[in-house]
């Protein structure tokens, strides 16, 4: 029985058996969060992309336009995944009593509502425009499901949320004229 007892045979297979699955579960939790967080950082970019090609245009810009500029914000985003993908951009100008009113507004996706016209998008900032100017508003939403689904953490018993849900706005001035109009844009 002493024996058995001093005997170091099988002593690294026990200790790897006992540490291997903690490893290799936060390897798979640090790449989960690392791909999360690529996917925010590529969100954002395309906010901040979309509402820049739009504030560089001219006095004007057609719908067909801001179309091409939405689907280059989507191409921003692969090789994510861009069903969950939602962008709205918006013009909006203070009018003459200094309140912001949307003059007009395109989406591409769904999680995102068109701003109606002459209203005052939610959480515009307080004091951001005097009367008469205006900023071009790029909205981004996106839910982000992790690759390691939730079949895999329900089976362990984890009950972690499998999708990650990022939004970001961003508010540019108009850089060659003092408000830009969207031609056909529907009210």
């Amino acid at each position: 029985m002493l024996r058995l007892f001093r005997d170091q045979r099988g002593v690294s297979a026990v200790e790897f058996a006992l540490i291997a699955p903690i490893m290799i579960m936060l390897y798979v939790g640090l790449a989960q969060l690392t791909l999360g967080m690529m996917a925010e950082r590529r969100s954002s970019h395309a906010a901040s992309s979309i509402g820049d090609l739009v504030a560089q245009q001219q006095a004007s810009i057609k719908t067909a336009d801001i179309s091409q500029v939405l689907n280059l914000g989507t191409a921003t985003v692969q090789p994510f995944p861009t069903t969950n993908l939602s962008m709205r951009v918006s013009s909006v100008v203070a009018n003459p009593a200094g309140t912001a009113q949307v003059t007009w507004s395109q989406v591409q996706g769904g999680g995102l509502p068109k701003l109606a016209q002459n209203s005052t998008p939610a959480g515009f900032p307080a004091n951001l425009l005097a009367a008469g100017e205006s900023v071009i508003q790029s909205d981004v939403r996106y839910d982000y499901d992790l690759p390691i689904g939730a079949g895999l953490l329900n089976l362990l018993h984890l009950h972690i949320p499998t999708t990650m849900h990022f939004s970001e706005t961003f508010y540019l001035r108009p850089r060659r004229a003092a408000a830009i109009a969207c031609s056909d844009c529907p009210p």
